[in-house]
């Protein structure tokens, strides 16, 4: 896995640094590129299904002239009639930046990313620690075969909550 390499991780910035989010923003949105290559998005919900992974759920959930915001995440039933998301990522793409930021991952299970308060001090780390989580992750779907491209994407109705 291409994560291991010191010198990708150190090319993505270091944590104290704008400079260092940026790196990483930007390749966070390019794996997200490999990850749902047909832009704009021609779907508001999609279903990636891999043979080794968890069904991977894909949610437009706001368009606009030059940005997208997407919800990314697994479903796990908890109990009978009962979900829930985890990872619960939702990125906004910068179409004309390049650029895919996380913008909430606060309902996550995960201690670190949903204790993370952006009006707090510290705002560049925690930033840098919730787009390190994701570009990690979107490694990890790209390597277990996942995608939304047209002809491999499962259509799905869009569910009204």
């Amino acid at each position: 896995m291409e994560l291991a390499n010191p010198k990708r991780l150190l090319r993505l910035g270091r944590p104290d640094s704008f400079s260092g989010l940026m790196n990483l923003v930007d390749e966070n949105y390019n794996r997200f590129q490999r990850l749902v290559p047909d832009h704009p998005l021609p779907y508001e919900t999609a279903v990636s299904r891999s043979t080794s992974d968890y069904d991977l759920h894909l949610t437009v959930l706001e368009r606009c002239r030059y940005t997208t915001t997407v919800h990314l995440t697994y479903w796990f039933e908890t109990q009978p009639g009962e979900r829930r998301a985890d990872p619960d990522v939702r990125l906004r793409l910068y179409h004309d930046a390049g650029v895919a930021e996380v913008v909430d991952s606060c309902r996550s299970r995960c201690d670190f990313l949903r204790d993370i308060d952006p009006e707090v001090g510290g705002w560049l780390q925690r930033q840098h620690a919730r787009n390190l989580m994701v570009y990690k992750w979107l490694g990890y779907l790209l390597d277990q075969g996942h995608g939304f491209a047209m002809a491999a994407r499962p259509r799905q109705a869009a569910e009204h909550r």
